[in-house]
């Protein structure tokens, strides 16, 4: 990688690169090259977490190259095929770029954010001896969004050092920044075009980060959670529609399922006749996209399991995942159907409506509207925990699944007042909470996860059986339920130590001085 050092300047409002080099001409020894031209397409995830990295994920056309977002320096790169538009990691050929791109982005598909065009005039600065001793490059970039017109961007100087010759740099510097009064760009052009385009920097959060105060009318602050998950299901929802990335509609569905949980945890604060018909519209919202995620699921996780396989037998369940695939392919369709129809857009627009409305309508049939939110939060925090403690407590070695399943739907309640909330309550008693929530919740999860795709698996074997190949698919089933049903008796084998953690002496007495 250059270590050499660089600077990105801005030029003056209507000065372009031309002229930008003839006025370095009157301070500098330069030499002038002929101006080039450059398309870059910069690539991201939905979420921006190669931003978050510290990255940029530059195409040139051809090749793909992951660069630091300041300077553009090269960390690794690969080919790319003409046309792609979006691509995930794991599909990208092994090497270098792959290997780094992975543990960041994950299950996510990179996509193109924005796409910029430059005019790029090269100028050398020159010593006494005529060597080249800075490189400056004025750019001309101009914005080619998707849609409109293009978007012309003020026109940048980027200033690149020479090895050993770290002092003309400085003096270079020193003179752009002094006498010519340029100025550091506020940030880098990925960034400005991208907001240029309309586009949000940094990618669109799935997060909820939601500030509430502990005096906050519970009302209030619940029209404040429930409006922000209402924008995370709205900007999920045409990447769901389209299917590019599974964490669309992962993110789709969290976002369903924390607003039915504060509409039955604060209940209180509705009034109940329009809570019972938004209450019911929300679990057919959620019931509609079960099936396609419960595949999408079965489908990221079938790889690792079929790892676990002989080498002799992971080829025969290639039926068994082209029979996922139709299953999810069908199941995608009416899915799709479902969310594009006018039930659910009235559903949404219905919702934001009735939150506007909220606070200001009648409190008769809304006992906790007015309450402080951390009274209301509290109580039920207290509540759900001291019920989760008590059902744990009462699951033995010969208890049946559904305690389990029961426990996990409970923990997740107490997740997301813990999430709704952590603004009114001191971080050091919100974060030890949902740690050791989060490490029963993963023994829970993968309980039940296991437990759902092994019968997932045995209700597929009649289908299987009468396939082409399907007698050794579904020898290799028996297998792979076999290694679930395994997986599934490690994880209830470690629920006690989860639970002891959860439920311990010092966590119960937290929970009592804090939430009452």
């Amino acid at each position: 990688m250059n270590t050499a050092p660089r600077t990105e300047l801005l030029l003056p409002g209507g000065v372009d690169a031309s002229t930008a080099a003839e006025r370095l001409a009157e301070h500098l020894a330069v030499v002038t090259q002929r101006a080039q031209r450059t398309d870059r397409t910069f690539w991201d995830t939905f979420d921006g977490r190669l931003h978050a990295a510290g990255l940029a994920l530059v195409d040139t056309g051809s090749r793909l190259a992951l660069t630091d977002a300041q300077t553009y320096a090269e960390h690794a790169a690969a080919d790319l095929p003409r046309g792609l538009r979006r691509v995930a990691a794991v599909d990208l050929p092994p090497g270098a770029l792959r290997e780094r791109l992975e543990p960041i982005v994950e299950m996510r598909v990179l996509e193109p954010t924005v796409r910029v065009r430059s005019r790029l005039l090269p100028v050398n600065v020159l010593d006494d001896l005529g060597k080249i001793v800075v490189r400056l490059h004025a750019e001309e970039p101009t914005v080619l969004p998707a849609e409109g017109e293009k978007i012309a961007l003020r026109a940048r100087l980027n200033v690149a050092g020479v090895r050993g010759y770290d002092a003309d740099y400085e003096r270079v510097l020193a003179l752009l920044t002094g006498d010519l009064d340029l100025q550091p760009v506020a940030q880098p052009l990925h960034d400005e075009a991208v907001a240029a385009a309309g586009r949000a920097v940094g990618g669109t959060s799935s997060k909820l980060r939601v500030a509430l105060t502990p005096d906050m009318r519970a009302d209030a602050a619940a029209v404040a959670v429930l409006r922000r998950l209402l924008e995370i299901i709205e900007a999920n929802l045409p990447g769901t529609l389209t299917g590019a990335d599974t964490e669309y509609l992962h993110d789709l569905r969290v976002a369903v399922r924390r607003s039915r949980a504060l509409q039955r945890e604060l209940r209180g604060v509705f009034p109940p006749e329009p809570l019972r018909v938004f209450r019911a519209e929300f679990r057919e919202l959620q019931i509609l996209t079960g099936p396609t995620r419960d595949l999408d699921v079965q489908l990221l996780d079938f790889p690792d399991l079929v790892a676990t396989l002989p080498a002799q037998t992971a080829a025969s369940v290639a039926p068994l995942r082209a029979l996922l695939e139709q299953r999810l392919a069908a199941e995608r369709a009416t899915m799709v159907r479902g969310l594009r129809s006018a039930r659910t857009r009235t559903l949404l627009d219905n919702w934001r409506d009735f939150l506007d409305a909220l606070v200001a309508s009648a409190e008769d049939e809304r006992p906790d509207a007015a309450r402080p939110i951390s009274d209301v939060a509290g109580e039920r925090i207290g509540k759900v925990y001291r019920r989760m403690v008590r059902m744990g407590r009462a699951i033995e070695a010969d208890s049946p699944a559904e305690a389990l399943h029961d426990l996990r739907k409970k923990g997740k309640e107490l997740r997301y007042l813990l999430e709704f909330f952590a603004s009114i309550y001191p971080a050091e008693v919100i974060k030890p909470m949902v740690a050791t929530l989060k490490g029963l919740q993963d023994v829970l999860g993968r309980f039940q996860d296991r437990e759902v795709q092994a019968d997932a698996l045995r209700a597929l074997g009649d289908e299987i059986a009468a396939l082409e190949g399907g007698a050794a698919a579904l020898m290799t089933m028996g297998v792979l339920v076999q290694r679930l049903s395994e997986e599934q008796a490690q994880a209830r084998e470690q629920f006690a130590e989860r639970f002891a953690q959860f439920a311990a002496k010092p966590q119960r007495r937290l929970v009592r001085q804090i939430f009452g």
